[in-house]
């Protein structure tokens, strides 16, 4: 009989006296080990996938004031197994608050099927950067089954719903959806001081939300491609060279 993991990891930020940012809880469970660093916190694979049938949740909280940023040491490779696997992340960021989330690529690999699902709760001045992509396949192969779901609320009020479903190859290689782009990635960005116009260039948008939020989407070939697309998206929405990677 296959064994699935069921796992719980979470992380608590909090300032101290100081105002600094201090880590409350720091709690690794299953595939994911939390390893804090002075300038963020990794998430270290613990063991491969996920694997068809494992759900694994991350728990973020970022308390009132406080800042983290959430980083991993290498990429998510998505398996096959029996049955979906699926990934939680929940995060609530409190009053003046910053939340940085941008780790490695995710792979799904040929013959996978995942859902993950995202849901964020900003408190009304809290501050964002989300950074998410998605290569599609290891070299050579065909992806296998994805479906992303992010949904985000500001100040009790929807910024972003938004999901990308990629069920089989036929559809997303179509025109309507990613074409013959092997990888696709977002960034959303939320704060003051973000870009209110729109722009599209070669396999990037830059969209402004009703909110003070930007979404930058991107399409590439390969991951370097796309990686240096989503900093060229995240310097027109900021209006500042940020190296491709801000840390804000």
């Amino acid at each position: 009989m296959t064994r699935h993991y069921t796992a719980h990891a979470a992380v608590r930020a909090e300032p101290d006296a100081a105002g600094r940012t201090v880590l409350t809880t720091l709690r690794s469970d299953g595939p994911y080990a939390l390893r804090a660093t002075p300038e963020a916190v990794y998430l270290v694979g613990a063991a491969a996938g996920p694997l068809g049938g494992d759900e694994l949740h991350l728990d973020l909280d970022v308390a009132a004031g406080a800042t983290l940023a959430v980083r991993s040491v290498a990429s998510t490779l998505l398996l096959p197994g029996d049955g979906e696997s699926r990934t939680y992340v929940r995060a609530v960021v409190g009053p003046g608050a910053h939340l940085d989330l941008a780790p490695e690529p995710t792979v799904a690999a040929a013959g996978c099927d995942h859902r993950a699902v995202t849901d964020v709760t900003l408190a009304g001045d809290a501050t964002l950067r989300w950074r998410e992509e998605l290569v599609l396949g290891r070299h050579g192969e065909t992806a296998g089954r994805y479906t992303g779901r992010v949904d985000v609320t500001l100040d009790g009020r929807p910024l972003l719903r938004h999901e990308l479903r990629l069920p089989d190859r036929v559809l997303h290689t179509s025109g309507a959806v990613l074409g013959d782009a092997r990888c696709t990635g977002s960034l959303l960005l939320v704060g003051p001081g973000l870009a209110k116009e729109a722009c599209a260039a070669d396999g990037l948008a830059v969209m402004p939300l009703a909110g003070p939020g930007v979404l930058v989407t991107a399409l590439a070939p390969d991951s370097a491609t796309l990686h240096r697309r989503l900093g060229r998206g995240e310097e027109t929405a900021c209006g500042t060279p940020t190296g491709g990677r801000g840390t804000r």
